[in-house]
């Protein structure tokens, strides 16, 4: 029935056990093999592994194809099936045969589930130590209120730009979304929401931005999905700052949960979102102003972990931008 609707990969059913799932996700804290998983052509796709998960540490990239879940093919099976199949308690393993979407090439890789705790805002001064380097995993609640506190304390090192991380970032929260934009933009709008008549609403910028005149570059790839493609759309639009990187995924509707007696629940998209100018965000993504991709084999540097531009291309790129920065 969800399937007939057309929205294949963002409407979805959930039974009881996926909710549950999902409620543990709000709060930043589940077991599994971290990663946004998504139906896109009828494949189930990795949207974005999470930092500090077993997947991004078994090397599983967006954009990879999950063929088989422990031998078994799961091609034609509904997205609530694969999840329960990949999901499970920590320590115990999970096999996954994954198609390289970059090389054509399959490989199975063999993961152990963790409990995995996601923090929405890391951050680091870069290696010359005049650039902030802030990575946003999430748009879970709090995650704007946090990043307000992350950038007050850039503010008072004095630090004279940000690289702001939206690599494999899959979204969440609208609210917080709009939070987190307008901590970068002084006026204007954030989305616009179109609903199913064709009107559309816009979204205004919060006033009193902490970070609106601070030199900036932001980093996308195809794991930036959702919240962080109208963060990544409003500042774009705006003139912002330089979006690097890689187009986003095109996770561009509002997903409504409809609760059912038996403690599932539907998810169906009830609005579209726009970015400010008027573009369209669903299965389109935003194109980066500078393409730059990784190689292959090499993954996104966050915070946290020793970053260093010179292995991480996207984010050496950004900082060469800022550089050339200006205060605005």
């Amino acid at each position: 029935m969800m399937d007939a609707l057309g929205d294949t990969g963002h409407s979805r059913f959930l039974s009881p056990q996926m909710v549950k799932e999902l409620r543990a996700i709000n709060r930043s804290r589940f077991e599994g093999i971290g990663a946004e998983v998504s139906m896109k052509n009828g494949h189930v796709v990795i949207v974005a592994p999470m930092p500090d998960s077993p997947a991004i540490r078994a090397g599983l990239h967006s954009g990879d194809v999950i063929l088989k879940v422990d031998g078994l093919d799961v091609a034609g099976l509904p997205l609530d099936q694969v999840v329960a199949r990949i999901s499970g308690r920590a320590g115990t393993e999970v096999t996954l045969t994954i198609l390289d979407h970059q090389t054509g090439q399959t490989r199975d890789v063999r993961i152990t589930r963790a409990k995995v705790t996601i923090h929405a805002v890391t951050w680091e001064r870069l290696s010359d130590g005049s650039f902030a380097d802030v990575h946003l995993a999430s748009f879970d609640k709090g995650s704007s209120s946090e990043l307000r506190k992350t950038l007050e304390t850039i503010k008072h090192e004095h630090l004279r730009g940000i690289v702001l991380d939206l690599r494999n970032n899959p979204g969440g929260l609208l609210d917080e979304a709009v939070g987190i934009a307008s901590e970068f933009v002084g006026t204007g709008t954030v989305v616009e929401v179109k609903n199913s008549a064709g009107k559309i609403t816009r979204v205004p910028v919060e006033p009193h931005g902490v970070a609106t005149n601070v030199p900036l570059v932001v980093l996308v790839n195809e794991g930036s999905a959702s919240a962080a493609e109208i963060v990544a759309g409003a500042l774009q639009d705006a003139q912002r700052g330089p979006l690097v990187g890689e187009k986003t995924f095109g996770t561009g509707t509002v997903l409504g949960e409809f609760p059912l007696d038996d403690g599932s629940a539907l998810l169906l998209a009830v609005e579209e979102w726009l970015t400010p100018n008027g573009h369209l965000i669903w299965h389109k993504g935003i194109a980066p102003d500078e393409i730059v991709a990784l190689a292959p084999n090499e993954l996104p540097v966050f915070p946290g972990g020793g970053t260093r531009p010179g292995n991480d291309a996207q984010l050496a790129r950004a900082v060469d931008l800022l550089k050339k920065q200006g205060p605005r």
